[in-house]
């Protein structure tokens, strides 16, 4: 009988420890999905900032073509260009 005792008493204590090592896991994943987001918000926020670098890059490049500069005037005339078409095309769909 005492036999008995021991290995519930056993089972009850490794059962005890199964449990507190579920709780420090969930404590764990928490912390770990709350970092995950915490990066993908910065991901996020860094692509975002790329983004915009990128269309004032473009707007610079744009502008100095514009202004004259020789080796970007035929950059500029297909940009022009594109914008045109792409306005042509908003009109058809709008008159459609």
């Amino acid at each position: 009988m005492s036999e008995l005792v021991h290995i519930v008493g056993s089972l009850e204590n490794k059962v005890s420890k199964l449990l507190h090592k579920l709780d420090l896991l969930k404590q764990q994943k928490a912390a770990l999905e709350g970092d995950l987001q915490a990066l993908r918000d910065q991901y996020e926020a860094a692509q975002r900032t790329a983004e915009e670098w990128e269309q004032q890059y473009n707007s610079l490049k744009m502008a100095q073509s514009v202004l004259g500069s020789e080796t970007n005037n035929k950059e500029a005339k297909l940009k022009i260009n594109a914008l045109i078409r792409e306005l042509d095309h908003c009109i058809v769909q709008l008159a459609e």
